[in-house]
């Protein structure tokens, strides 16, 4: 089979490798659709904190089931040949304190596919049949996006965001016009701000309550117009910078809410101690669990939040160095990039 490889940084080339064979208990998959994460530019960068060169990215992705090799058990028995299907990609080690305490989505020893593993880029991808999950007939396309929807739901989750809350989203790259997405469908009042006014422009296609360009020397005067001098009730950080963590810290209102989403590899230096005087709840938030798949999935079946809005841009799969180089050129303006692996 063929498959989509990240060389070294900047370097993405199609490759010949073994098709693979599933083992007892998997499922082997056709790709259907994948998307191309902000994980997944920042390893064609070389930013990324949590990859290794040279390896087939990927992680976000649909795929029809082509064969499945049970293991007996009846708990999948639902799985079929021919199911469209998504998957969830994070592999836990199953022995760690944080997985015996069933926080296997920050396994101290976790491997995401397309990070610290073999990715799903590739024509087909063998999963361990408890990770598939049915797409409910959801369109292929939309249903590649369900993983990155959960990483963002998951977040906002963790910082506890309530119906009437004050939310304020820094970064509205997919990730986090997806967290505003989420905080929305928990009846918040959500408001963007990113460096792009592209990506605010197209980010409030999701009914968002507001937007402002985060430029410097203007963040703290629309946060004290927009919440009257009291800060957000939760602040969501979507971009993994310092600066924008340490804005979320500043946004926060006394005894709010700080969930940290985004991954980068920089130091920060600052006055911790606001994080006291406010008494503050930072968060961080890893990966998402079942019960976010299983969740969004219903949501987004019923109508409840539009994914198909953060798709920007589409590839055929096979001109990935193409979509990698524009996406890494154009990022204030692309948010997702979907790779086709149907044609």
């Amino acid at each position: 089979m063929k498959a989509v490889r990240i060389a070294s940084p900047g370097n993405v080339e199609i490759v010949d490798l073994p098709k693979p064979m599933p083992k007892p208990g998997e499922a082997l998959l056709r790709l259907l659709y994948g998307g191309i994460c902000g994980s997944d530019l920042g390893s064609y960068r070389g930013t990324f904190a949590y990859f290794e060169y040279s390896r087939v990215p990927g992680h976000e992705f649909s795929a029809e089931i082509a064969e499945i090799n049970g293991d007996g058990n009846p708990e999948y028995a639902h799985l079929k040949a021919g199911m469209i299907v998504t998957c969830n990609p994070y592999f836990n080690c199953g022995k760690c304190y944080s997985c015996k305490r069933g926080l296997v989505n920050c396994c101290e020893n976790n491997q995401t596919l397309g990070c610290q593993r073999e990715g799903a880029f590739a024509e087909y991808v063998t999963m361990p049949l408890p990770r598939i999950y049915d797409g409910k007939g959801i369109d292929p396309k939309i249903l590649a996006l369900i993983e990155p929807f959960c990483i963002s739901h998951h977040g906002v989750s963790r910082s506890g965001v309530k119906r009437g809350d004050r939310v304020l989203v820094v970064g509205a790259g997919t990730i986090g016009v997806l967290a505003g997405a989420a905080a929305r469908a928990r009846g918040a009042d959500v408001y963007m701000t990113d460096v792009a006014p592209a990506k605010l422009e197209y980010a409030m296609r999701f009914g968002f309550k507001g937007s402002f360009v985060n430029a410097a020397g203007t963040f703290e005067k629309n946060v004290r117009e927009i919440t009257g001098g009291d800060g957000f009730d939760a602040a969501i950080e979507a971009v993994g910078l310092p600066s924008t963590f340490q804005n979320c810290v500043d946004a926060a209102a006394f005894g709010g809410s700080v969930a940290l989403i985004g991954v980068g590899k920089q130091n920060l230096d600052f006055n911790f101690t606001l994080i006291q005087k406010k008494e503050l709840n930072v968060f961080g938030s890893r990966n998402a669990l079942k019960k976010d798949f299983l969740e969004l999935i219903d949501l987004v079946k019923e109508g409840g939040v539009d994914l198909g809005r953060i798709v920007t841009n589409t590839y055929a799969w096979t001109d990935a160095a193409a979509a990698f180089a524009d996406f890494d050129k154009n990022a204030g303006s692309m948010l997702k990039v979907v790779l086709d692996f149907t044609k």
